[in-house]
């Protein structure tokens, strides 16, 4: 094996060269290393390490033949750093309000990842508290695009899709409240699901975040990496408030097996905020008769409730969900929140939140949830549905840092199109990197199943993967 081409290789194929023997755990540690060092002043993803420690875990790995019986076994890996954690590792939610601060405990899908065999080399970069669809915190400057060093890599877990983009690592750990995860997979052209809520946990701190908009899982270069991830983390912690339905068979098995039947997909290129971008409604288009080449009944339609039908109520529970983070992350930091410690974007939804009373939050939970009824009973006659993921390709670094804080939230909120309304119903979803610009931009779509079904779109999303490859 060449080790420059080690990068190209997903989680399943790098750990399969250490279960064969041409490679050991520490091989793949070294040189996860070696690319990350060489790409940092340059992609700025990769902004905390633990080199000496996941080189030590390495050396005392178990190279037995079959490893630890995890596909993805001693494959190198990245936490975000934003929300679960791992002891001894920095934790500042890419702001200066938390430097120094440093994690005191594993946090449970910390332990399951590495439970699976995933070796942690550091933290990969968020906008500052996972504020924007961009990460460009100031707190340790701007993740660049892979594929054009002047664009975004999308937010918040801009680091971790760069990372996965660039083949530092063939999979990392991301986060969703509001598209999270599948914005910068679409940026950087990599696979990315939004698992259904309360599939992953997120204890032993939390139960869940902004009332469930959160989810947990990770970015890949493969559907595959994906899905076995997604098994090694899933299930309820002791404990959970609720928890997502349990599932018939394994995640990866779904991705492995073929499709029992065509499905239902419905597709959609309506206006969001703002009209959608050429390339968006190209790549929306191209995708649908892609899935009609594969065999499944495409329609167009769409739900009857569009972002700008919540958009108020939320950003009133997003304001609420970064105030109350900016407030407890503080307070175990032992810091008080300031002004010149929080960007003005931040500094202003804690201010926002803080000034929302306890019954205009619960009135608006309960409009949300409204809308998530009328979200999840579309899919009472689609099994899927298309839609683009942002209303653009990558934006240029420092679009959306022009203007008033709100001025900075509307440009944020028009250009993640519709990505928040999964997290509000809670249904899971899936950037799929099928289509590039002229320019070689990548630019993902978006795939929406029903609350719990997160199998059919990882075995469509592998149907689609061997129809198109991107790796």
């Amino acid at each position: 094996m060449d080790m420059r081409d080690l990068w190209r290789l997903d989680g399943h194929d790098q750990a399969e060269l250490v279960r064969t023997g041409q490679l050991t755990p520490l091989d793949l540690v070294e040189a996860a290393i070696t690319r990350i060092e060489a790409s940092r002043p340059e992609l700025g993803a990769v902004p905390i390490t633990c080199f000496d420690r996941a080189i030590e875990e390495a050396k005392a790995a178990d190279t037995r033949p079959g490893g630890n019986g995890s596909p993805l076994s001693a494959v190198p890996f990245l936490l975000k750093d934003l929300g679960p954690g791992c002891a001894g590792l920095a934790a500042t939610a890419g702001s200066a309000l938390l430097a120094g601060n440093v994690q005191k405990h594993d946090s449970t899908l910390a332990r399951r990842f590495q439970a699976g065999g995933l070796r942690i080399l550091g933290k990969s970069a968020t906008a500052e508290f996972g504020v924007l669809p961009t990460t460009e915190p100031a707190h340790y400057g701007p993740t660049r695009n892979p594929w054009a060093r002047d664009r975004s890599a999308g937010g918040s877990s801009g680091g971790a899709a760069a990372a996965v983009a660039a083949g530092l690592v063939p999979l990392a750990h991301a986060n969703d409240a509001g598209g999270s995860i599948r914005i910068p997979a679409s940026c950087c052209g990599v696979f990315g699901l939004k698992p259904t809520r309360a599939r992953t946990p997120m204890g032993p701190d939390v139960g869940d975040l902004m009332n469930g908009l959160a989810a947990e899982h990770v970015v890949s270069r493969s559907v595959r990496d994906s899905a076995a991830a997604l098994d090694l983390v899933a299930g309820p912690d002791t404990g959970d408030p609720y928890w997502a339905p349990p599932v018939d068979g394994t995640f990866l098995d779904a991705v492995l097996a073929p499709a029992e039947r065509p499905l239902r997909i419905a597709f959609t290129t309506r206006t969001g905020m703002t009209d959608l971008d050429a390339e968006c409604v190209r790549a929306v288009t191209e995708a649908a008769r892609l899935c009609e080449e594969l065999g499944h009944e495409v329609v167009e339609d769409a739900p009857a409730i569009g972002i700008a039908d919540v958009a108020a109520e939320f950003l009133t529970v997003w304001a609420a969900g970064v105030s109350s983070a900016v407030t407890a992350q503080a307070f175990v930091a032992g810091r008080t929140p300031h002004p010149g410690l929080l960007e003005p974007l931040t500094w202003w939804l804690y201010e926002q939140g803080k000034a929302v009373s306890a019954a205009e939050y619960l009135l608006t939970i309960t409009r949300l949830q409204r809308a998530a009824r009328a979200l999840a009973s579309f899919h009472e006659r689609h099994d899927v549905l298309l839609s683009a993921v942002t209303a653009e390709p990558a934006p240029l670094l420092g679009t959306f840092h022009h203007g008033s804080p709100q001025q900075q939230l509307d440009r944020a909120l028009a250009f993640a199109y519709e990505t928040p309304l999964a997290n509000l119903s809670g249904q899971p979803a899936m950037s799929v990197p099928l289509h590039r610009t002229a320019d070689g931009i990548p630019v993902g779509v978006q795939f929406t199943g029903r609350f719990g079904e997160e199998r059919t779109l990882l075995s469509l999303a592998a149907q689609l993967e061997a129809a198109r490859p991107w790796a």
